[in-house]
C-alpha cells in the first residue's frame, strides 16, 4: 500500500465543492426571502420563522461541508477540473440542449402564448434530437403543429380550458 492519496475522484470532489457553494448561495437567498415575509398580528414568530430556521441550519451544514472540502482537496485537482468539466458537458450536450430549450420555452410562454411557444419549442428540440432525414423532418413539423395548435384547440373547444394566449 502506498501513502499517496487517491486522485481518482478529485475532479468529482471539486464539482461537489462547487455544488456546496451554489446551494449555500441559493439557501442564503431563500433565507433572505423568508425574512421578508410579512408577519400577522396572530403569529408571534411570523410566517417566515420556519423557512428561516431550515435555511439557517442548511447554510451551517453547507458551510461546514465547504470548509471540509477545501481542506481535503489538493490544489492540483483544481487545475484538472476545467478540462474534465468541459468533457462532461460535451458528453451530455443533448441533455444540456434540452434544458436550455425548456428554459427558453418557459420564459417565452407568457409572451408568445401556448401555441407559438410550444410550436417553436417542439420544432427546435425535436429537429435537434431527430435523425436528419426528410421523412423525420416532415414528422417533426406535423407533430409540432398537432401538439401545439391541436392541443390548444382541444383544450379550448372540448374541455373549455384556455391555455396561455400570450401578451
Amino acid at each position: 500500500m502506498s501513502d499517496a492519496p487517491d486522485t481518482a475522484n478529485q475532479p468529482g470532489d471539486v464539482a461537489r465543492l462547487i455544488s456546496y457553494v451554489a446551494l449555500f448561495a441559493v439557501s442564503a437567498a431563500l433565507f433572505v426571502e423568508a425574512a421578508i415575509i410579512p408577519t400577522s398580528r396572530f403569529e408571534v414568530l411570523g410566517a417566515g420563522a420556519f423557512p428561516m430556521m431550515v435555511h439557517g441550519v442548511l447554510m451551517a451544514l453547507l458551510a461546514l461541508a465547504t470548509i471540509r472540502s477545501l481542506r481535503t482537496i489538493p490544489t492540483r485537482a483544481y487545475a484538472a477540473f476545467p478540462a474534465i468539466a468541459l468533457q462532461w458537458c460535451r458528453d451530455r450536450r443533448l441533455v444540456i440542449v434540452t434544458f436550455v430549450c425548456l428554459a427558453v420555452y418557459l420564459s417565452l410562454m407568457p409572451l408568445l402564448g401556448y401555441p407559438l411557444a410550444t410550436l417553436g419549442f417542439l420544432l427546435v428540440l425535436t429537429a435537434t434530437l431527430a435523425p436528419k432525414t426528410p421523412m423525420a423532418m416532415l414528422t417533426v413539423v406535423v407533430l409540432a403543429l398537432l401538439l401545439s395548435f391541436g392541443l390548444n384547440w382541444l383544450f379550448a373547444e372540448v374541455f373549455n380550458v384556455f391555455l396561455p394566449r400570450g401578451s
